[in-house]
């Protein structure tokens, strides 16, 4: 009778919990019990293991063998188990010493041949192991430069089972071949992830890159467009969600695409977040452990809620809105988005992160983006414009408006009507408008500012804090907010829409260097929510 036990990690949603995997070896026939609320992909792994084992040179134990993973209330899924329930079978069988795999917490997938393959979501498991008190960890050699970024913690990536035993007995430890390239990011979250954000090809953009590379896409090319580059930059600054509405061609996309980078990049503790996301969404590139830049999501009108805010089978998976965390969600064509897709992003567009309750469990997933609408006025785009041949009925332009609702809208700070670019603009020097380096270093000493001002509170952004401290604690200037308030009593704006419009006038402030808001600064802000003219012009040019 043998027993051992090793660790791994199982992942819900993006936390981690260690989890214990026992065997226990007895006199019977031969038989491989696994048990502990595994799913479907960990019940193979009796046969991965089984194989792996006896081609990587040891003995197969011919006996009743049992392996447990503990907490069985805890649901475990995908072959990252395979090379803990290896090394329990192994220490159980006594060709590893049970003392010396105790403490050791293996995360790999074994394939038939031995070699160890990658599996997502290393950061988190790594980070929950690291938690629990665990200093030493196991990991596939491709995922080794991941699992390094947790401090305090011992990682030792291996290329094969074979290694693996060598290195636990003390053995010479054989020579294998470079592991396989790692393939492309999951294919289901192809479309997630697109190009515009000048952060390369396919998957790989959208996530990390240096912030002084040229070949991002640059704010100067964007022709005109003085009022649309000004709200682009209060809603860099301060984190407000942003709605583009204006016809084909006048630009909405372009502006998009060069919103990330004028955001400042991740601070250290938002890399790990979003890189954690990413590794469990499995879209990590190869090379790139660390996520250093804002990501950029975009994902097709035709999305499916669960695509937007997460779901599956069995245990949740990250959506568009946790893919975009610390960084832009885009919705181009937003009319054409599913309405019960667009208001299910009320909630996190509210709170930071959604919930998604599930019967495998429920999953806490983060999700702080900055959302971008970009719709047309019409089906045909042409309703704004004089003389341009809109021939959409009325009633049919009111359906086609009424698909972004009024609820989602009110969550919207800033509300731009992009208008054509003009010849002039177009083909004019004046025209052209200010770099993206410059726009940026006003955005970060504007973001300086706020988090200056919010140090000892849990807030980092104007976007983020409520309405009641703005209105007590961090007042504005006498008089300044009469005209929100009578356009509150008047029912243009709602109560979240004055908390809103004073964030925004903090912004405004911090963009222009002041200590607090000013009428004009509330007057900017009333006219990029409700588009109506306060006396204080957009269309200045360059920033605030």
């Amino acid at each position: 009778m043998g027993f051992a036990r090793a660790c791994s990690v199982a992942l819900v949603g993006v936390e981690g919990v260690v989890v214990e995997v026992q065997a226990d070896l007895e006199p019977g026939v031969a038989a491989f019990t696994l048990v502990g609320l595994p799913d479907k992909t960990l019940v193979e792994s009796r046969d991965r293991v089984r194989a792996a084992v006896v081609n990587s040179g040891a003995a197969w134990p011919q006996k009743k063998l049992t392996v447990g993973l503990s907490p069985a209330s805890v649901p475990k899924s995908g072959a990252g188990f395979d090379l803990a329930v290896a090394a329990a079978v192994l220490g159980a069988a006594e060709v590893l010493d049970p003392g010396v795999i105790a403490d050791l917490v293996l995360i790999g997938e074994l394939g038939l041949d031995g070699r160890v393959r990658p599996v997502r979501g290393i950061l988190p498991a790594v980070l929950a192991a690291s938690e629990a008190g665990y200093r030493h960890v196991v990991v596939p050699e491709q995922c080794a430069a991941e699992a390094a970024l947790v401090p305090e913690v011992s990682v030792l990536g291996v290329r094969s089972l074979r290694q693996l035993i060598a290195v636990l007995t003390d053995g010479e430890v054989p020579e294998e071949p470079p592991p396989d390239p790692p393939g492309r990011p999951d294919p289901m979250l192809a479309g997630l992830l697109v190009p515009g954000a000048g952060l390369g090809a396919g998957l790989s953009q959208g996530r990390s890159g240096p912030p002084d590379r040229a070949d991002h896409p640059d704010l100067a090319d964007v022709a005109g467009q003085h009022g649309a580059r000004r709200a682009l930059e209060v809603a860099a600054g301060g984190g407000h969600h942003l709605f583009l509405n204006g016809p084909p061609g006048a630009g909405k996309t372009m502006l998009a695409e060069r919103l990330p980078w004028i955001l400042p990049p991740l601070t250290r503790r938002d890399s790990v977040e979003v890189t954690a996301v990413h590794s469990v969404a499995g879209i990590l590139p190869p090379g790139e452990p660390l996520v250093s830049r804002p990501p950029y999501c975009a994902p097709h009108h035709s999305a499916t809620m669960q695509s937007l805010v997460g779901g599956g089978n069995g245990i949740p998976r990250p959506g568009a809105v946790s893919l975009a965390h610390r960084g832009v969600l885009f919705l181009d064509e937003a009319a054409e988005f599913h309405s019960r897709a667009l208001d299910a992003l009320r909630q996190p567009l509210e709170s930071g992160h959604v919930v998604i309750a599930r019967a495998a469990g429920v999953v806490r997933l983060p999700a702080r983006f900055l959302m971008v609408l970009a719709a047309n006025p019409c089906p045909c785009g042409r309703h704004t414009l004089h003389g341009a041949g809109c021939e959409c009925p009325p009633s049919v332009i009111r359906r086609y408006q009424a698909r972004l609702s009024g609820p989602l809208l009110d969550r919207v700070d800033l509300r731009v009507e992009v208008l054509p670019v003009t010849r002039s603009d177009l083909l004019g020097r004046g025209g052209r408008g200010e770099a993206t380096a410059a726009v940026a270093d006003r955005v970060r000493e504007a973001r300086d500012r706020a988090a200056a001002r919010f140090a000892d509170t849990p807030w980092r952004l104007n976007s983020e804090v409520p309405g009641h401290e703005l209105r007590t604690r961090w007042q504005p200037g006498p008089g300044a907010l009469a005209p929100a308030e009578r356009d509150l009593e008047r029912g243009l704006l709602t109560a979240r829409g004055l908390d809103r419009v004073l964030r925004v006038a903090w912004t405004v402030a911090d963009l222009r260097g002041a200590g607090r808001p000013e009428a004009a600064d509330v007057a900017v802000a009333l006219e990029l929510r409700t588009g109506i003219a306060r006396g204080a012009a957009l269309a200045t040019g360059a920033g605030p």
